[in-house]
This record gives C-alpha cells, sequence and structure tokens, in this order.
C-alpha cells in the first residue's frame, strides 16, 4: 500500500468532510478515494471516518490521527522537493504558475523564464492556486504566480494585476445582453480548485444578473469543448485562441486578478511581475 498517497485521501476527507469534494481536491473521482480510505482503515485496524448520508465525519481516532497524517504528507512532499533540489545541484529556480491562467497566459510567462543570466537551471510546474501558495510558504517553490484572492500562509505576496477576459461563448450565441447568458451552463474548474476566488466570481456573475449553473470542467480543454457544443461559456484570458464552433465576446468586469508570491529579492519574481503588468494592458 502506498501509505503517503492514503493518508492524502484521509487528510482531504477529513477536511472537505465530504467524499466528491475530497476527490474534486485532488483532482480525481471519487472511487479511488473511497476504496483507498477503506484500505487504510483495514490496514491501520481503526475506522478514521464516519459514513453517513450528510456526508463525512472523523471518528474519536480520525480526530486523534488527523495532525500526524498531515505532518507525514507535508514532510514527504519536503522530501520530495528536497531530493529534486540536490538532484539538480544549488542554484535551481523553483517556479510554478496556477491553472488558472490558461495556455497563453502561462506560455508568456514561461517565456519570460526562459533566459537567465546565471544559467541556474529551472523547474517549472503547475497547480491550483492553494497548493502553490503553501508550497512557497514552506519554501519548496521560490515563486508562484497564482490567482487572487488565495490564503497565502504567510507567503510574500506581490501586488494584485488584473487580466482582461472575455466569455467564450458557442459560435451561434448572437444575444448583446449578458443576462441572456444565463440560458447556458458556466464552465469552471472544481470549487476546490480555489474556493475564494470561484465564490468571487459566480457572486459577481449574479450582480450581472447571470444565473448559470455550473458545469465543472476539469480542463482548459474540457471547458471549450462544452462551450464549442453549445452547452456553455465560460471566462478565459484575452488572447487565448478561439476554437472552432465558439466565439469571444467582452466581459470587461470580469477580469483574472493574479499575484507573484515569493521573495521580492527573486530575479524570477520580477520577470513575472513584469509580463503581468505587459498583459494586464
Amino acid at each position: 500500500m502506498d501509505l503517503i498517497r492514503h493518508l492524502r485521501f484521509f487528510v482531504a476527507v477529513a477536511e472537505e468532510q465530504h467524499f466528491g469534494r475530497a476527490a474534486d481536491r485532488l483532482g480525481i473521482t471519487q472511487p479511488p478515494v473511497s476504496a483507498g480510505l477503506r484500505r487504510l482503515e483495514e490496514t491501520l485496524g481503526v475506522t478514521l471516518i464516519d459514513r453517513s448520508r450528510r456526508g463525512a465525519d472523523l471518528t474519536p481516532a480520525g480526530r486523534e490521527l488527523l495532525p500526524r497524517a498531515r505532518v507525514m504528507v507535508r514532510d514527504a512532499d519536503r522530501f520530495v522537493a528536497e531530493a529534486a533540489r540536490l538532484g539538480a545541484g544549488t542554484g535551481q529556480r523553483r517556479i510554478a504558475l496556477c491553472d488558472a491562467l490558461g495556455s497563453a497566459v502561462a506560455a508568456a510567462c514561461a517565456a519570460a523564464l526562459s533566459t537567465d543570466d546565471d544559467g541556474a537551471p529551472l523547474t517549472l510546474s503547475a497547480g491550483a492556486s492553494p497548493q502553490l501558495a503553501r508550497a512557497v510558504a514552506e519554501d519548496l517553490l521560490d515563486a508562484a504566480v497564482v490567482e487572487h484572492p488565495v490564503l497565502a500562509h504567510g507567503a510574500p505576496s506581490g501586488p494584485v494585476i488584473a487580466l482582461p477576459r472575455d466569455f467564450l461563448v458557442p459560435a451561434g450565441f448572437r444575444s448583446p445582453r449578458l443576462r441572456d447568458l444565463s440560458a447556458l451552463a458556466v464552465a469552471l474548474p472544481p470549487r476546490a480548485a480555489n474556493p475564494p476566488a470561484a465564490d468571487l466570481l459566480l457572486d459577481r456573475l449574479t450582480a450581472r444578473g447571470i444565473t448559470s449553473a455550473v458545469l465543472i470542467a476539469e480542463t482548459e480543454s474540457a471547458a471549450h469543448a462544452a462551450v464549442a457544443a453549445g452547452l456553455a461559456f465560460t471566462p478565459v484570458t484575452a488572447g487565448t485562441a478561439v476554437p472552432d464552433g465558439t466565439a469571444r465576446r467582452p466581459a470587461t468586469d470580469f477580469p483574472l486578478r493574479v499575484t507573484v508570491l515569493g521573495r521580492r529579492d527573486h530575479p524570477d519574481t520580477a520577470r513575472l511581475e513584469s509580463v503581468l503588468w505587459r498583459l494586464s494592458r
């Protein structure tokens, strides 16, 4: 049994108090989470979670073991990151870009990182904003571009930069009124990817009279496919290619707000902020 993997399942279910939300947070489907947690309980010989129609509640044993499980998962992440740093030698640049950026903005940021006067090796990764913020705070990353707002866990942060966005709509959608988007679902990442930002976007949509149901899209391509099929609309950063079967319409009141977390004296922090400011104009 992969102990650390199964402990991740336990921590996610315990914190989300729901198997479905835990699966969304982990980026997998629910059955492996349920089966993995059951296997962990059988191996340990204790029941960690009480399963009910209301969700998932910690047992007394689960409450006692959860803090230790969190420490073990965090230590495992640190161990892997430190091993990667040692394997790459000193001076490694550890940078991450949040999934919310989309392919066009992520490519622009990556291009800005491609040159380094010192020739230090670059490790570039991606992930959900909350996980990247925690990694910066725990010195597992040197810098990360994250969606705002996000819980920074004390990581140094820079200015909030607003990147213009459009709505990607089905090619046949012609109504000039924003509220008519309510006839379509809105394709968004799982809320667990960054709850504060997800809630803020939905609040802003509602304030503008857009009351669409949410269609969960795990990836950018899944969101675009839902739009092309005429099922949904989705916010995209300006400059994103327009796929077949879709069209753009301005969404000036719905910018993507981002910030760079990391040491303010790190050269890659300045590189990332420079390209983001350029894209914001």
